[in-house]
């Protein structure tokens, strides 16, 4: 009988991001962005079914097998876990996200120095975008734990699940889970101004009401972190505005124009010597971004962002570059993401 403990720590023993159980297949490791067989046996139905049986609670298996889909937290001593559970082919299938026990800081992940500024402010949103597993929950949880470190404010952490765990240091941190202590983050967020945060972190945005909802605590004196899956800084805000209806753009535009502070988007790539690395771009809401955002000229970002370096933007294509010429990240591997005579 295998159990998910002895399964997460062959995970950790080995350094993955990510242990994958699917029926069919053996223990499926994902090290440095590449998914590894394990030399275990191939598991069936009621192999997985038993992990997964044993660590939910009773309310969890029947959330789980009414909505088909379930994210939970797994804690072991000294680590913690992201899962996603879900049915395929009407088997049920496993995914576990590793979360390191200790936040990392902005010189370990390398992010720039503008975005330390960011911490900073009083008021705004910034969001973290980039693709599934880029390390976005890692940037935002190194941002809140400079802002816990420096500054004695509240913060109030809206997530799906909980991921990093924060104690409170000058900073006083609240953190709420989705389904165990909010119904949605719509409903977070409409209560969360009596709870009186100077900072919200909203792990995703999900929706229209509950990006609108972001976008009004922005505005209204406090600074907010969130999250989105898109490739690139200006697709993040094509995205916020056309996931509204005609009618309502112009005013979501308006709106963005005012509260948005920056827009941080990256890529996890292998490092030169193992391990991964990400390539970043920042794209900040200066006055001549704001009138493009107004104006509906968002396809015209990227030009002002390669030409405002000295301001701390930059696009991808020039982090790229630079990371090539550090010997961090090889030719070929920055080349994937590019056009060859951009490097």
């Amino acid at each position: 009988m295998i159990d998910l403990a002895s399964i997460l720590k062959v995970a950790l023993d080995n350094k993955a991001s990510d242990l994958h159980l699917s029926v069919g297949l053996p223990p499926i490791l994902r090290i440095d962005g590449i998914l590894v067989r394990t030399d275990d046996p191939t598991l069936d139905a009621k192999m997985i079914e038993g992990v997964l049986w044993r660590v939910l609670t009773s309310e969890q298996r029947e959330r789980f097998e009414r909505e088909r889909d379930l994210d939970f937290s797994y804690d072991m001593t000294g680590f913690r876990f992201r899962v996603n559970v879900c049915y395929e082919r009407g088997n049920v299938s496993l995914v576990a996200r590793v979360i390191p026990s200790v936040i990392p800081s902005f010189r370990e992940l390398l992010i720039p120095d503008i975005v330390a500024d960011l911490t900073l402010a009083h008021s705004g949103l910034v969001i973290v975008t980039g693709p599934t597993g880029s390390g976005k929950s890692t940037t935002l949880a190194s941002m809140i734990e400079r802002i816990n470190n420096e500054q004695p404010v509240s913060i109030t952490t809206l997530e799906d699940p909980i991921e990093f765990l924060f104690a409170s240091k000058k900073a006083k941190v609240t953190q709420r889970e989705l389904g165990g202590d909010m119904r949605t983050f719509a409903d977070g967020l409409k209560h969360v101004l009596r709870q009186d945060p100077n900072v919200v972190m909203v792990g995703e945005m999900r929706d229209p009401e509950t990006i609108a909802t972001t976008l009004t605590l922005a505005e209204t004196g406090h600074l907010v972190l969130s999250t989105l899956h898109t490739p690139s800084a200006a697709q993040a805000i094509d995205r916020i505005i056309d996931s509204f209806p005609p009618f309502q753009q112009t005013q979501i535009r308006s709106q963005m124009a005012l509260s948005l502070k920056a827009v941080i988007s990256q890529h996890l790539l292998p490092r030169e010597g193992g391990g991964r690395i990400a390539a970043r771009e920042v794209l900040l809401n200066t006055p001549a971004v704001g009138n493009l955002i107004r104006e509906n000229k968002v396809a015209q970002i990227p030009n002002v962002m390669q030409t405002s370096l000295s301001n701390g933007m930059f696009t991808l294509s020039q982090n790229l570059r630079d990371l090539v010429k550090e010997g961090l990240v090889a030719k070929d591997i920055a080349t994937a993401f590019l056009p060859p005579d951009i490097l």
